[in-house]
């Protein structure tokens, strides 16, 4: 294949699996021998990028402000200057801003344009140009199936079903228990020594990561079968919600678990997280896009209790289907998790949503659209 000259568009680099995929694309095309470009405000992960080869193109396409279309000329320069191939919008106003620049240039010279729906948007017209490409890439059945129910008009041949993925040497399979990395975490976070079995409810410090689901049962399990047992709640503990940290310790306090649960920040070292624990949680109150926790956990081998809706639903059943529950049912999911806990499941023998994957059916798309 000759060598393709991919732009990538969204709004910043900072944080977040938009973010990642993106640093995961364009390290891919450079190591195939295309040249990978990102547009955004900038942020954090530059030098992630620079270092993989990719190149940063700073310009705050995200910023939702009129203001905003001053960056369409430069754009549109960087689109027919830079001989692309193809632009690649991974979000709704960098989107917009992308088909303003490409509707300018003439038909022959213009990029191919792909979009990415990463996530369960708001239906409308706003977040219709997320259908827009020429190839929209679904980043699960979930994605795709929302797509076609909530804008009819789209064709089916244009959607192609790239699921995330995650490198399986970062999440190797680990002894369970693992009394090395229970070891390690419990030195860095006292709180919960002594606690059998562990849960584990990793997320950002929202409602919709289902904080409160996660405390019901964890004393729901203490006050029957597993009275010693705790929770770790890494990343619920942030910068700028203090009040919902304080409302999640007062909901412990009045449920008696307070001394079994741990509010921290986010961990770097999620593996042994997964590793450290017995249980691990994704009790997400609105339905997820893919839903990357639940192929992470498995891939260590740690089982998955879960609200069967959305991405992660889809993953429980193809993957551990044990795990699935009917979403905001707490009976059944303290039934279910004490199922987990004292028997449980086989893991899958190797995990399908691999970071190699994802890369090498994306290069394949970009190439079938360049021809």
């Amino acid at each position: 294949m000759r060598r393709l000259t991919v732009v990538q568009l969204l709004p910043a680099l900072e944080s977040g699996g938009v973010e990642r995929s993106t640093l995961e694309i364009a390290a891919a095309l450079v190591a195939a021998g295309h040249r990978a470009i990102v547009v955004s405000a900038g942020g954090r992960l530059i030098p992630a990028l620079q270092a993989s080869g990719g190149e940063h193109v700073t310009m705050d396409i995200g910023r939702k402000s009129p203001a905003v279309l001053r960056h369409v000329p430069a754009l549109r320069r960087l689109l027919r200057d830079g001989v692309v191939d193809i632009v690649h919008a991974r979000s709704r106003l960098p989107a917009w801003l992308g088909r303003i620049a490409l509707a300018a240039l003439p038909a022959a010279r213009r990029p191919r344009w792909v979009t990415t729906v990463h996530g369960l948007n708001s239906p409308g017209r706003y977040s219709a140009v997320m259908t827009s490409g020429e190839r929209v890439v679904c980043v699960s059945d979930t994605v795709r199936d929302y797509v076609l129910r909530h804008y009819p008009a789209t064709d089916p041949a244009r959607l192609r079903v790239i699921p995330r993925g995650i490198d399986p040497a970062q999440f190797p399979r680990r002894p369970h228990p693992d009394p090395e990395a229970r070891r390690q975490v419990e030195q860095r976070h006292p709180q919960l020594a002594g606690h059998d079995p562990l849960l584990l409810l990793p997320g950002r410090g929202t409602r919709l990561k289902g904080h409160a689901d996660a405390l019901q049962l964890l004393a729901t399990l203490r006050a029957g079968p597993f009275p010693a047992a705790g929770l770790w709640l890494p990343g619920a503990r942030e910068a700028g919600r203090e009040a919902y940290i304080e409302e999640l310790e007062a909901q412990a306090a009045r449920l008696d678990v307070a001394t079994a649960v741990a509010f921290t920040a986010p961990t770097s070292r999620i593996a042994e997280a997964y590793a450290a624990s017995d249980l691990v949680l994704q009790l997400s109150r609105k339905p997820e896009a893919f839903g990357r926790t639940v192929v992470e956990a498995l891939a260590v081998g740690r089982p998955v209790l879960g609200w069967a809706h959305g991405g992660v639903g889809e993953l429980l059943e193809r993957l551990q289907p044990q795990g699935a529950v009917a979403p905001f049912d707490p009976a059944a999911l303290a039934t279910t998790a004490t199922a987990l806990l004292r028997a449980p499941p086989r893991m899958p023998d190797g995990i399908p949503c691999t970071l190699q994957a994802m890369q090498q059916a994306t290069l394949e798309l970009y190439a079938e659209l360049a021809g």
